[in-house]
């Protein structure tokens, strides 16, 4: 059996009956586990993770977006986060048993379905991205709801599946494969949201950071704080210690400390262990000596 993960995200993150409506529809597909449900107030969005088969969670992930295109209406919505959809994005992560090619063509065709059915237009994202401009979410998703009425009258944002003119409240979505993104988030002790800005400018790729990173600095009402919002790309590359030390070097500049970091949603456990063994200075890896790693390999 082959498994995969499924992490869509909603525009949707106050409203605990929509949260709720929206899990329970792919949890009642056979199949699915739903490993994780996480919804932020400020940034008024919910990250879902499904695993399973293939295509159990494909049917997860469209009965979950048939509710929350029901039940989003962008031109109502307000967040910290940028947003172009009700379903903003559905990536796909290959888990076991299956090789990253076989299930491009899968996402491929469950992006043209997801149109077809919802009359949402879809643009194939980062692996499964049809054109250059299309490899990056922050690429596709700039001008956001608001903007993407004129945006996809431009010939070189015509959807690849679904209608040319947007969903009146649902936007668009991206659709694709990808690996295990990190979402990860930093805190700052300081309610200057400019702070939490440099510091994001500094350490994304595309201002000339750390080259996986993707990164924007938010102000967190509901807790005081300025925040680093951030996407790890390939942990591998850019292990969340060397940013998080980054990011404690950059706020020094501003007489600010680390408040606290944040997960959002499920990740591997390598990319932890690496801070342990960061931290801790081990001199031989850390999962060596993890009696569950014993427990399973035996």
């Amino acid at each position: 059996m082959a498994t995969i993960e499924a992490v869509p995200n909603f525009s949707e993150g106050r409203n605990e009956e929509t949260i709720n409506a929206i899990r329970d529809a792919a949890a009642a597909i056979e199949g699915v586990k739903v490993l994780d449900v996480q919804a932020d107030t400020d940034h008024n969005r919910m990250v879902l993770t499904l695993a399973g088969d293939v295509e159990p969670v494909m049917k997860g992930v469209l009965e979950a977006a048939k509710v929350g295109i029901e039940k989003i209406d962008l031109r109502k919505h307000e967040g910290e986060h940028k947003r172009m959809g009700a379903m903003d994005v559905a990536p796909f992560v290959p888990v076991s048993g299956i090789k990253k090619k076989e299930l491009k063509k899968r996402v491929a065709e469950f992006g043209k379905e997801f149109a077809e059915t919802l009359n949402v237009p879809v643009y194939m994202y980062y692996e499964s991205a049809k054109q250059p401009n299309r490899e990056t979410l922050p690429s596709i998703r700039e001008g956001e709801f608001e903007g993407f009425a004129e945006k996809i009258k431009l010939p070189e944002w015509k959807p690849d599946f679904g209608p040319d003119t947007i969903h009146e409240s649902a936007g668009c979505t991206a659709v694709g494969v990808r690996p295990f993104l990190i979402a990860f988030n930093v805190n700052l002790s300081t309610t200057d949201v400019s702070v939490a800005k440099a510091i994001a400018k500094a350490v994304r790729g595309s201002s000339g950071g750390y080259a996986s990173i993707q990164g924007a600095g938010f102000m967190l009402e509901d807790q005081g704080v300025a925040q680093v919002s951030m996407n790890f790309l390939d942990f591998k590359k850019t292990p969340i210690y060397r940013v998080v030390e980054t990011i404690r070097s950059e706020a020094s500049r501003y007489g600010v400390d680390i408040a606290g970091c944040e997960l959002v949603g499920a990740a591997p456990t390598e990319a932890f262990l690496q801070c342990a063994e960061f931290y801790l200075r081990m001199i031989d890896p850390i999962s060596d000596h993890m009696i569950e790693k014993k427990i399973w390999e035996s």
